[in-house]
């Protein structure tokens, strides 16, 4: 298996071309998953007039999906499935201009004046309790810790519960600096979390967006400070240091946690405007002109990916485990978590009563499987719940994604057009993918059989002329049909 970039042609590429390689400083973002990758390309691109500011090297593990991220980067071509242009076009011109380059290669940490954190944090769950997992940030840490010059400076973007950097990250890093006859006074950390978007604005939800910050010091702060402000647009999206790495790291478990609680307050008025006859698409529009209520979401098959369905938990399990308070409990985001974790059912209950209340041998094909639009991430996807109570309630289910080719936690492969949907007993509509948003639905219409249930408000009057429609549509959200 290819490691990628060798050390030793990492030491040529950032000390054996020209002054301007010699000059800039190197930073490497450790794990090029969706956030690290993206990073990377962020980085790579950041320019004072024509020069740009870093040479980026981007780290990941030494297996499979790692070096296949690695060898992409390599070729200039952005590893994740995505219709941002912008993003796919500033990578490759980066690889032109050659200064960013992967490896799976661990020393390659020993060359860099910055490093960035972007790798995973596991949680468990025991009998519905969150238990915290840091072996693999650990890990992350001693490695680092192992290859690193004096005077970096390290930033944790991973999402962490609150107190991980100043209880797990520093301990960890001084016991394995000791090793070397270094000690947590030879290199500065700060913690600073990312808020990036895939989807249309992936880039931008880096470089044109808010950034929250804090350093174990005032040093660290000073130095993440000066980095944030080479690669964000800070004129326009203004940086916010906050106290300690504490607080930093409980500003993004909290606003994921508010984000997830209000999609979760939703669901039961998705209900109550289905028993009623109401759209509650058009009342939420109409709710969203007050400015102070304009984030109100919307209904739809359930919350997905890998920050939402998990990070809500952090806090509790965090108070517990790290700060060792057992008492104070947090009932409202625990119950938030239990309703975003059921929402496809209701789906699938609504599935199972529109074909009488037997799937065996029923045909679904489920229209996008994705966690949100124009993405190809399916962790945690609410699609996964749905399908899975339909295939153990007997129905064969297919699916078609423009950006998920292969659906690996269903072990499915997508379906290509043209589809014979006069072949299904069911199609739902479950995110709002531009290319399904484009599709024509009336080309469907005329199959009697098919029941099409519409999670994502695809189906707009314009489209879904009732007249030319023979097949039955429910609206989730929408008690009027």
């Amino acid at each position: 298996m290819s490691k990628g970039i060798s050390y030793k042609n990492l030491l040529s590429i950032y000390h054996g071309r020209t002054d301007n390689y010699i000059k800039r400083p190197v930073v490497c973002i450790q794990g090029l998953g969706f956030v690290g990758a993206a990073m990377s390309t962020a980085v790579s691109i950041a320019k004072s007039n024509s020069s740009n500011y870093f040479n980026v090297i981007g780290v990941d593990l030494d297996n499979k999906l790692g070096n296949e991220r690695i060898n992409s980067i390599n070729q200039g071509i952005f590893p994740f499935n995505t219709n941002d242009e912008f993003l796919k076009q500033s990578l490759h011109n980066s690889y032109l201009n050659q200064n960013v380059v992967a490896t799976s290669n661990e020393r390659a940490f020993s060359l860099a004046n910055i490093i960035v954190i972007d790798i995973h944090l596991d949680i468990n769950f025991l009998d519905d309790k969150p238990l915290l997992d840091f072996k693999r940030l650990k890990n992350a840490i001693a490695t680092i810790a192992s290859q690193i010059k004096k005077e970096v400076l390290v930033i944790v973007e991973t999402t962490v519960p609150p107190g991980t950097s100043e209880k797990i990250i520093l301990p960890t890093f001084e016991e394995e600096l000791n090793k070397r006859d270094m000690s947590l006074g030879d290199i500065y950390i700060a913690h600073s979390y990312e808020r990036v978007m895939p989807g249309d604005n992936y880039l931008d939800s880096i470089i044109n967006y808010w950034r929250v910050y804090s350093g174990m010091n005032k040093g660290s702060a000073d130095l993440c400070e000066s980095f944030l402000s080479k690669i964000i647009n800070i004129k326009e999206y203004p940086l916010s240091r906050l106290s300690s790495m504490t607080a930093s790291e409980t500003a993004k478990v909290l606003e994921n946690t508010y984000r997830a609680s209000n999609i979760a307050f939703i669901d039961e008025w998705t209900k109550f405007a289905e028993l009623v006859g109401i759209n509650l698409f058009e009342v939420i529009d109409a709710i969203k002109k007050r400015p102070t209520h304009n984030n109100i979401m919307k209904p739809g098959l359930g919350v997905g990916g890998y920050c939402l369905t998990k990070d809500s938990s952090f806090a509790p399990a965090s108070l517990e485990q790290l700060f060792n308070y057992t008492d104070h409990k947090f009932p409202f985001s625990s119950l938030s978590n239990k309703v975003n974790n059921d929402m496809p059912l209701h789906v699938f209950n609504r599935t199972k009563s529109s074909l009488d209340h037997n799937l065996e041998g029923k045909r679904i094909l489920i229209f996008g499987v994705a966690y949100r639009e124009n993405v190809g991430d399916t962790r945690f996807a609410p699609c996964e719940l749905y399908a899975r109570n339909c295939i153990a309630d007997g129905a064969i289910v297919d699916y078609l994604d423009p950006y998920v080719e292969y659906w690996s936690e269903m072990e499915m492969h997508s379906q290509i057009e043209p589809i014979n949907y006069a072949n299904y007993d069911l199609l739902l509509i479950a995110v709002s993918h531009k290319e399904l948003i484009e599709f024509d639905y009336n080309q469907i219409a005329k199959y009697s059989n098919l029941i099409i249930i519409d999670a994502a408000n695809l189906l707009k009057e314009d489209q879904m002329i009732k007249k030319e429609f023979e097949c039955k549509v429910i609206k989730i959200g929408n008690g009027e049909l």
